[in-house]
């Protein structure tokens, strides 16, 4: 029986080693600065090598920021939750930080990051809460409703990034704050 690529473990060594590469490289050059020699270079690999796992470095980054989204979602267990205020209250609080750490590790001034980073993070919004809505009795369409809240909790979110002042609030504060006006699109009617 054949192994598909993905599947093949030198194949996820190599795409894990340009990850890593990428993700250091990243905060020391920005992204527009970095270029696929650079991340090569890095890895230890060659640029062909490169083009077979990525076109380019913008589906890197998009896969990259993807990948850790995700796992920040794993890592709190909210993939394994229901829909509740407080599920809710914590992904408005994963969300923030994501987008705070993800920030720091590119200068404000690259659009077509901050770019990615929010259609990564809406997609994954979306499909998790609309999980979340789909377990639930409701008169709402859950694809709509997730992608209206996961709209909302992102803007609501990078508002709360690009708020430097010392008056901020904190993340959880913030979601305590934000969070009535997020609930009553996942109402359940």
């Amino acid at each position: 029986m054949l192994r598909t690529e993905k599947n093949d473990p030198r194949f996820k060594r190599t795409r894990s080693l340009i990850l890593q590469s990428f993700t250091e490289i990243l905060p020391e050059k920005g992204f527009q600065t970095v270029s696929v020699q650079d991340i090569t270079d890095k890895a230890g690999i060659n640029r062909a090598t490169f083009y077979a796992h990525f076109p380019d470095k913008y589906a890197l980054l998009d896969h990259s920021i993807q990948l850790l989204f995700r796992q920040e979602i794993e890592k709190r267990m909210l993939d394994a939750c229901h829909y509740s205020a407080e599920n809710l209250k914590a992904l408005v609080i994963m969300v923030c930080e994501f987008i705070s750490n993800a920030n720091s590790h590119c200068a404000p001034s690259e659009p077509q990051f901050e770019s990615l980073v929010e259609t990564q993070a809406k997609k994954q919004l979306q499909g998790l809460l609309q999980v979340w809505l789909e377990k639930e009795d409701s008169t709402v369409d859950p694809k709509t409703a997730a992608t209206a809240a996961s709209w909302a909790v992102y803007g609501l979110a990078l508002q709360w990034s690009h708020d430097k002042s010392k008056n901020r609030p904190s993340a959880e504060k913030f979601a305590e704050q934000v969070l009535p006006l997020i609930a009553p699109s996942l109402r359940m009617i």
